[in-house]
């Protein structure tokens, strides 16, 4: 019997099979946003109408033997950062809080055209800034383990409802840990793709690929499935990957036997990491070994990444929200202000030493996978910090001064340009989710999903 803590992959085959319809499954979940949402804040501009009205178009859909998408039928609500044509859409800003737009974005145009029921969004911090996930507009996400901890962000409201069984697939976007961070904090499964893996329109600039958009999901066989939607080339995207999103649909049949895998929990000292996460990241050597992997404690030199990553955000925030927060300048997050203002000061020589370094990283990350294949290092610094801070202030001890200091082992990845998966691996003495960070080569996603979904099977039943 289908419910709502069924996998994605089951919920699609029951409704195909006509074991429950749509306008029930989709009960299913609103009873459970009804349930946990009203505590955890993570699904938004819920309209229960209109999903009742695409619930009984996807019936009408399969009884008439339409061919059908891949997502056929199942509830869905967008990160709300992206676009939704006729939805209200905020990115967790008072200055749209009443923003309705009039077209999609590629990545929801692709999802919707799979066949989801649309219900809602989810939240966000503002504009996407910062991993823990809260507004003026809407409030605080928090986290489904222990309601009194961030969910992380940005896609915190993603995580969250997909942890808590609100919805059995999720979106989101990436640029500093925006879909790996939230998944390590509520339990789930992110993926951040390699550049151009999962194309986006509308853009400002098509040429700046720090921000990507990718899945989420409880497992990592359902989070393939929703990559095979989200990916493939399109026209209007003309970096985008050529293989087509099949490629990565499920089923995973991968193995540890003889993968090659470095693992460091700190990138040779280059960020404190939080003992508690350092015990998981240590542990899932054993895990790797035992599955038959070859585990040494190596990593590339990413030391460049810490001013190419600050300094392309400056820049593209800058570009992006500068003339906004001129105009508006009360209606900003400090924090997000400043990283706005601190790319005023940028010059033309600032942003090609920052692209010239992260030549140089995805070289370097080139010649690491040369004689391995894959990296293994913490998802987040720290483990789920209490949802009323902003940011952690200090770990072990050591102060982290920005709110950007506890994110470093995940943006340093960022600006390599490789694919990274956050998969559940362990928790805290509290049983707060910790996750690690799987590192492939650039392009190397089926492989990634593969070997995610090999640790998965060996270590879920021991959660």
């Amino acid at each position: 019997m289908v419910t709502v803590d069924s996998t994605a992959r089951e919920m699609v085959a029951a409704l195909r099979d006509r074991e429950i319809s749509a306008r029930e499954l989709l009960d299913l979940h609103l009873d459970r946003i009804g349930e946990h949402n009203p505590e955890l804040n993570a699904v938004v501009s819920l309209d229960e109408e209109r999903a009742r009205e695409g619930a009984a178009a996807a019936d009408r859909s399969l009884a008439s033997g339409e061919v059908v998408g891949p997502l056929h039928g199942l509830p869905f609500a967008f990160k709300d950062t992206h676009a939704v044509a006729g939805w209200r859409t905020t990115y967790g800003s008072p200055l749209f809080a009443d923003h309705v737009p009039e077209a999609d974005d590629l990545i929801v145009e692709r999802v919707r055209r799979a066949g989801v029921v649309v219900v809602g969004k989810t939240n966000v911090p503002e504009f996407a800034a910062g991993s823990h996930t809260f507004n003026t507009v809407f409030g605080t996400t928090l986290n489904p383990h222990d309601p009194t901890r961030s969910a992380g962000g940005s896609s915190g409201g993603a995580a969250c409802a997909l942890a808590a069984g609100m919805v059995p697939l999720a979106d989101g976007s990436d640029m500093g840990g925006s879909l790996r961070n939230p998944a390590s904090f509520c339990g789930v499964v992110g993926l951040r793709p390699s550049l151009g893996r999962v194309p986006e329109w509308p853009t400002a600039n098509q040429w700046e690929s720090t921000s990507v958009g990718g899945p989420l999901a409880r497992n990592v066989g359902d989070l393939a499935l929703l990559l095979s939607v989200q990916a493939g080339p399109d026209p209007r995207a003309p970096l985008a990957l050529g293989d087509p999103g099949s490629a990565f649909a499920p089923p995973l049949r991968g193995s540890l036997e003889g993968v090659r895998v470095g693992l460091s929990v700190d990138l040779g000292g280059a960020f404190e990491v939080d003992a508690q996460v350092a015990r998981v990241v240590e542990e899932s050597a054993s895990s790797f070994s035992g599955a038959g992997a070859q585990v040494v404690r190596a990593h590339p030199d990413l030391g460049l990444a810490e001013d190419t990553f600050r300094t392309l955000r400056a820049w593209h925030f800058q570009a992006k929200f500068g003339r906004l927060l001129a105009e508006n300048p009360g209606s900003f997050k400090d924090s997000l202000a400043d990283n706005i203002r601190a790319g005023e000061s940028l010059t033309g020589a600032d942003v090609a030493r920052a692209y010239a370094q992260r030549t140089a990283l995805a070289e370097r990350m080139r010649l690491f996978f040369a004689d391995r294949d894959l990296l293994v290092l913490p998802v987040s610094q720290v483990p789920p910090f209490p949802a009323d801070r902003e940011f952690p202030t200090e770990i072990n001890g050591h102060p982290m001064d920005t709110y950007l200091d506890w994110m470093r082992s995940a943006y340093f990845i960022t600006v390599t340009g490789c694919p990274a998966i956050s998969v559940p691996a362990g928790t805290t003495d509290d049983g707060l989710p910790v996750g690690i960070q799987l590192v492939a080569p650039h392009g190397g996603e089926r492989r990634l999903l593969e070997v995610a979904a090999a640790f998965e099977s060996i270590t879920t039943p021991h959660r």
